[in-house]
């Protein structure tokens, strides 16, 4: 008979959980540490913010040379910075040290018209195992992409241990293995906008990823003005309230409820759901 066992850690800034349906308790531990151990492994090499990370090492042009994980990551970021025409870029860490509380609209727009020369995937190419920029200025973050992976990763520990019955959820951010041992799928709550102690609606997914975007997310203040977190190439004044989109696998749910926050009218094939 499964039982359910919930295991709960922090990551990446987030907190996290992992829900299991195993037989044994000390089946379901282990499952949990190898889940566990990958996420930190990837927070420590992805960290924007370390000065030690592998991520940093490139910023700062320490480092040139590509594992196969990094060159696949970064190769599939160029590919969704294509297919989202520019909207889900990368290197818009390029632009993240000016928002700041310390500087003045006129500054931000003066410094910024300085770095958009820079902001761009085409300032990066993957030549053989190497990571090559055409300029001093263009710094990458994967804080919008490798969280994601880090769910897709988890989700492959728990298959390839053959796992029937499985959510994954990172700040948000859920994989759904298999359906509920009863046989229902996962159900999961879309927050409200407008009052984030409420569910606004609920959908049901299986063997699917699910992330949500939303403009009420960590948001910087510059003077008057409130910016999102999420940080593009033009500041746009009517972005929607959240975005939630539904695919086969994180990576792919969290590129384009990023990019629907930016452009709504983006086209795309999946399943999303988008409140204004």
């Amino acid at each position: 008979m499964l039982k359910q066992y919930v295991y709960k850690f922090g990551a990446m800034s987030t907190p996290c959980e992992l829900i299991i349906f195993e037989s044994q308790k000390s089946r379901a531990d282990a499952l949990a540490e190898s889940v566990v151990l990958e996420v930190k492994r990837l927070e420590k090499k992805y960290n924007y913010y370390s000065e030690i990370s592998f991520l940093s090492l490139i910023n700062t042009r320490k480092e040139n040379k590509l594992d196969q994980e990094s060159k696949t990551l970064l190769t599939r970021a160029k590919q969704y910075y294509t297919l989202t025409h520019g909207i889900f870029d990368i290197t818009t860490a390029t632009l993240k040290p000016l928002y700041s509380s310390e500087i003045s609209l006129n500054d931000l727009a003066e410094k910024k018209a300085a770095l958009l020369p820079f902001v761009g995937c085409e300032h990066f190419e993957i030549k053989r195992d190497k990571i090559v920029f055409d300029n001093a200025y263009t710094k990458i973050d994967l804080g919008g992409f490798v969280k994601e992976y880090a769910v897709d990763r988890a989700a492959q520990i728990l298959k390839k241990k053959k796992v029937k019955s499985a959510l994954i959820n990172f700040g948000g951010d859920i994989y759904a293995i298999g359906k509920k041992p009863n046989g229902e799928r996962f159900k999961v709550g879309i927050k409200d906008p407008a009052n984030r102690e409420k569910n606004s609606e609920y959908v049901e997914i299986e063997n699917q990823a699910l992330t949500t975007s939303a403009s009420y997310e960590r948001n910087y203040r510059i003077e008057n003005r409130q910016f999102s977190h999420i940080i593009s190439k033009e500041e746009s004044l009517q972005i929607p309230k959240s975005v939630t989109v539904i695919s086969p696998t994180c990576v792919e749910s969290g590129v384009y409820s990023t990019a629907l926050m930016i452009e709504p009218e983006l086209e795309h094939k999946n399943r999303a759901i988008i409140v204004t």
